[in-house]
């Protein structure tokens, strides 16, 4: 671990480097120093606020930005909101596949194939063509439940779960709930069905501050959660014998399952589908440092938040127009999922 050591420390505070990388890459060119600068007198502008509002009004000090209001533009309204959903959702999604693979004891698995990213797309899917814009999260968070419930359910033979069932319902759960929303893209009127389809491949492209004020709280919530609880995840490591430590395991499992689907749910209403990120960034974190989730889970989320910000970016700067990251995250998925499936054998001690 002490070799191990800088690179540790690195990949915990990789999110603040990301961060600053993203905001600076775009089609309008903002001098790096300014970004920095910007940033900080922002922070320190909304601080004052915050202590004006608390002291009723006495102002402890005045900050103002001096640079061109239209740097300000494309840094606050635009970038900014942008780089924090992203931020939050790939930690969301990270941590999520990592929490779902200590649970099912299978190192195969997050929320992607699980089935619970298809169960809340839907649920977001049928809120749009409904026009409830103020239920895409609560239905997307509802069928995202629903989903791993029955994946859970079908794979369930014989009183038991095994890697192999487990995948195997998630496909059909996938599969159902996908020819839902294809059910629905087809009986949708033409001017929703173009924003849905668009929607379905993950973007981050629609990122606003009301997306951010609601996902962020919400994801961060369930991530420190998890992380308070990551301790567990190694006692359910062990499967049956977990009991025998006096830890009611199901009622664990149970609270991880819910906060999972809340975490993932509130991404997918936001970004639409983004696969492979639970599968690849847990497992890249465990080859290099591991399978104690007292530095998984941590390490997992800024991971996480790291990679989703960096393949925005590159979504959005490869090419003259935006690819959806959905597509991206799926190309760079699907080789490593053919990878771990050679190494493990689907086992998760293999």
């Amino acid at each position: 671990m002490i070799v191990k050591k800088p690179l540790f420390l690195f990949l915990l505070v990789s999110p603040v480097f990301a961060f600053f990388i993203s905001l600076f890459i775009g089609a309008y060119h903002i001098p790096f120093f300014a970004i920095v600068n910007m940033v900080l007198l922002k922070t320190l502008q909304t601080i004052s606020g915050i202590l004006t509002k608390i002291t009723f009004g006495k102002l402890y000090f005045n900050v103002q930005i001096p640079y061109p209001s239209v740097y300000q533009t494309v840094l606050f309204k635009i970038r900014l909101p942008r780089v924090l959903l992203a931020m939050a959702v790939g930690s969301a999604l990270a941590v999520s596949g990592a929490v779902l693979q200590a649970i099912f004891r299978n190192p195969l698995l997050d929320s992607y194939i699980l089935g619970v990213s298809s169960g809340a797309a839907f649920g977001a899917a049928l809120a749009i063509g409904l026009s409830l814009s103020p239920g895409v999260a609560p239905l997307a968070f509802v069928f995202a439940l629903l989903a791993v419930l029955l994946t859970t359910s079908l794979a369930k033979i014989g009183g038991r779960i095994t890697p192999v069932t487990l995948v195997l319902a998630g496909v059909i759960v996938n599969a159902f709930f996908s020819a839902l929303t294809s059910l629905l893209k087809f009986l949708m009127e033409h001017e929703k069905l173009a924003s849905v389809v668009y929607w379905l491949m993950g973007s981050f492209a629609d990122a606003d501050w009301h997306s951010v004020k609601v996902a962020f709280p919400v994801i961060l919530f369930g991530c420190v959660l998890i992380c308070l609880m990551r301790w567990h995840l190694n006692v359910l490591s062990f499967g049956e014998e977990a009991k025998l430590v006096g830890v009611e395991t199901e009622k664990l499992k149970f609270a991880l399952i819910v906060i999972v689907s809340l975490i993932t749910a509130v991404s997918v209403a936001f970004c639409g589908i983004i696969g492979w990120v639970g599968l690849m960034i847990p497992h890249m974190v465990r080859m290099a440092f591991g399978p104690d989730h007292k530095t998984l889970i941590p390490l997992t989320m800024t991971v996480g938040a790291s990679f989703m910000v960096l393949a925005d970016t590159l979504a959005r700067s490869i090419a003259t127009y935006e690819i959806p990251i959905g597509i991206l995250t799926t190309l760079l998925g699907i080789p490593f999922f053919a990878y771990l499936l050679r190494k493990t054998g689907g086992g998760w001690n293999a």
